[in-house]
């Protein structure tokens, strides 16, 4: 079950997907740490998304470099199809695991942003920051 706004819902495989590969390509963007490789291990038990990390980890790897280009295009074709609660979720979920080690790097922030902006949630996301 995921929170999107109070509210429980379940979660399809590939919004199971879109979870993991957001959380996959954001941790990996700076390098994936210990702390963030635990979250990804933790996320993926709590949704019952084993397939689905694997296969975020294996789009991340085919090619690092480009791996967020590559997830903004992929995620860009689906999330435009969410309501905007849900997208507003997936932001906000993003932004609130990054926090778990206690701050936001730069990088970060500006790819989360990037995705807030192409989905049409840039302001929720601003408004999360600022509280």
């Amino acid at each position: 079950m995921l929170t999107f706004n109070g509210s429980f819902i379940a979660m399809t495989e590939q919004e199971k997907r879109v979870h993991m590969l957001l959380k996959a390509v954001i941790y990996h963007y700076h390098g994936l740490d210990e702390m963030e490789r635990i979250d990804l291990e933790e996320t993926s038990a709590r949704l019952n998304a084993s397939d689905e990390l694997k296969w975020a980890l294996d789009f991340v790897a085919i090619d690092y470099i480009t791996s967020f280009e590559r997830a903004r295009a992929y995620l860009n074709d689906i999330i435009r199809d969410y309501t905007k609660d849900k997208r507003v979720g997936f932001i906000n979920m993003v932004w609130q695991s990054n926090n778990l080690k206690g701050y936001v790097t730069e990088m970060e922030a500006t790819a989360m942003l990037k995705l807030a902006k192409d989905w049409n949630v840039e302001k929720e996301l601003i408004e999360m920051v600022l509280k």
